[in-house]
């Protein structure tokens, strides 16, 4: 599966928040200053094409909706790193993050917490 550049995850963001839209309500989206509708528009194309994005016709214009869940992308993306840079080890990537990060013993805690309520 391909991976998002930065330009194309922020659309992506806003598309998986509004579930459809078109260009220009995606544009309203953004923060001051706004990107120009063109290049909005050639970023859902590129989307589409990489079959992240379809979209059905509505009047004279499109609108555009995700063709995969975030969750997906998110469960991809976070294999992704764990195999590029941890060796396919979760392990290795906790023990990475609890030694840079100063991850307390209670925040690992809920985490490990979380991860048994979601095995039952």
């Amino acid at each position: 599966m391909k991976q998002l550049t930065k330009a194309e995850e922020e659309i992506m963001q806003y598309l998986w928040d509004l579930e459809e839209a078109n260009v220009a309500t995606l544009v309203a989206q953004f923060p001051e200053p706004k990107p120009a509708i063109n290049t909005v528009s050639t970023i859902v194309r590129i989307l589409e094409s990489k079959d992240f994005v379809d979209y059905r016709k509505e009047g004279r214009g499109h609108i555009y909706f995700p063709k995969m869940t975030k969750t997906a992308y998110s469960n991809q993306s976070i294999n992704k790193l764990v195999d590029g840079y941890f060796k396919g080890s979760f392990k290795s990537m906790v023990s990475f993050f609890v030694e840079k990060n100063d991850i307390n013993v209670k925040d690992l805690e809920s985490v490990l917490n979380e991860i048994n309520k979601e095995k039952k």
